[in-house]
């Protein structure tokens, strides 16, 4: 997403500085037929100070003296002091010009916003549900029932038989107290059997049929998988190695890499909707369960986790899905037209119709975008109207007058210091 994002911005910006060059010929041109068409108060008297020289392809370098541009193969062209007004930061374009660039308009409104992010992640086993299964008395396996990782296993299923001269001792301790009819014995008997490994209803059986057995089952303690098998028949067991690890699959775990800037929008608790490619057209529910607490430094991403029912085992660990997060709504919140948004990756602007064939540039601070429509949290007012196509030909005039110096240091004329060609 993040290598999408950069390569939108340098698109956006060679988009820009083709239309910029664009738009100056065509601009110029346009003056050099219809005098009124494209004017600003760049156009005041010509007999004032002059404060500097500039290249009108590089309008934000700035020189002492005139002379030929060491950018372009033109004459600089001077900069007067009584050009600087407030006018300098709009565009003035006639009716007739507007109409062959293509210009359209929208108005910025007010109204509610549903955000929502869209992103991809991974299928995770859930690891609350890890389980190891390991004998508590030294012994050797001798019936194997399991025998690859990846066999499915059912809650109660016995895994393997093992044979253990302590097991097998604790068995007689039981018959010899049953028989004494101690009950302090055979409670104690009973309870080192449990200790050893035994369930209750072996306990029971060995009760009931006074016989010892010579192996213990190694029973499943959960449904799910086998992901790692560290014995086999006839090997040697011991209570320090395991001789199953088991895994859950009902819930999984999603994770997802959300960017850092869209992390703070999500709440934990809030719902999610997962698609995956193995089962087209099917939407599975979730939950936001988790925002871990560090970033990826490498990519500036949050890790989100995911809890998903997955009943049926339809999903499985390593799956790549679709994710739509539900982030903060809001209910009044200035919305405009995402394509009238000129992003340069160094500022936000739109172009405001000003009325009167006049436009200007303004800076706007965004908020979240989802189907065509920007929250714009500061720069504009309900009810400005926008321009949506051919902005960028504005955007490109403004910038040769240097209308967004002006904007930021406002009626300042003190020239900017610069070099001598």
């Amino acid at each position: 997403m993040l290598r999408f994002t950069s390569r939108r911005i340098a698109a956006a910006a060679m988009l820009s500085l083709i239309a910029g060059t664009f738009g100056w010929w065509i601009l110029g041109r346009e003056t050099s037929r219809h005098p009124d068409a494209v004017s600003s108060a760049a156009s005041a008297a010509r007999d004032g100070t002059v404060l500097f020289w500039y290249d009108p392809m590089r309008p934000d370098q700035h020189f002492d003296a005139p002379g030929k541009s060491p950018f372009m193969d033109m004459q600089m062209v001077p900069k007067y002091a009584d050009e600087r007004t407030n006018d300098d930061a709009r565009v003035r374009i006639s009716p007739q010009m507007a109409q062959n660039l293509g210009m359209r308009t929208a108005p910025v409104v007010r109204g509610g916003f549903a955000n929502r992010i869209d992103a991809s992640g991974r299928i995770e086993a859930d690891e609350r549900s890890l389980r190891k299964v390991s004998v508590r008395a030294a012994g050797w396996v001798e019936v194997l029932n399991v025998r690859a990782e990846g066999d499915a296993v059912q809650r109660g299923q016995v895994l393997a038989e093992v044979y253990s001269p302590a097991l097998d001792g604790a068995q007689r301790e039981f018959l010899l107290a049953l028989e004494s009819g101690e009950s302090t014995l055979v409670d104690a008997a009973r309870d080192k059997l449990l200790s050893l490994g035994f369930a209750d209803d072996d306990v029971a059986r060995l009760d009931r049929n006074r016989r010892a057995t010579r192996r213990i089952d190694i029973r499943a303690p959960m449904h799910g998988y086998v992901m790692a098998l560290s014995t086999r028949e006839g090997a040697t067991v011991t209570p320090e190695t395991p001789l199953f690890e088991l895994v859950g699959h009902d819930p999984l775990w999603v994770i997802v890499n959300l960017p850092e800037s869209q992390s703070a929008s999500v709440a934990i608790g809030s719902g999610v909707e997962v698609h995956a490619a193995a089962h087209p057209g099917r939407t599975f529910a979730g939950t936001l369960d988790y925002l871990y607490p560090e970033l990826e430094l490498s990519t500036r991403t949050r890790r989100t986790r995911i809890v998903l029912a997955n009943p049926d085992d339809a999903l499985h660990p390593g799956m790549f899905v679709d994710v739509s997060l539900s982030g903060q709504s809001s209910s009044d919140v200035l919305l405009v037209p995402s394509e009238a948004v000129i992003r340069t990756g160094h500022r936000d602007v739109v172009i405001v119709a000003a009325g009167a064939g006049t436009y200007r540039p303004a800076h706007v601070v965004l908020g979240a975008e989802r189907d065509g429509k920007t929250v714009v949290i500061s720069g504009l007012n309900e009810g400005d109207r926008v321009v949506t196509s051919g902005q960028f030909l504005i955007d490109s005039e403004a910038s040769l007058r240097g209308a967004y110096n002006r904007m930021q240091e406002g009626d300042d004329s003190k020239p900017r210091p610069g070099a001598t060609p």
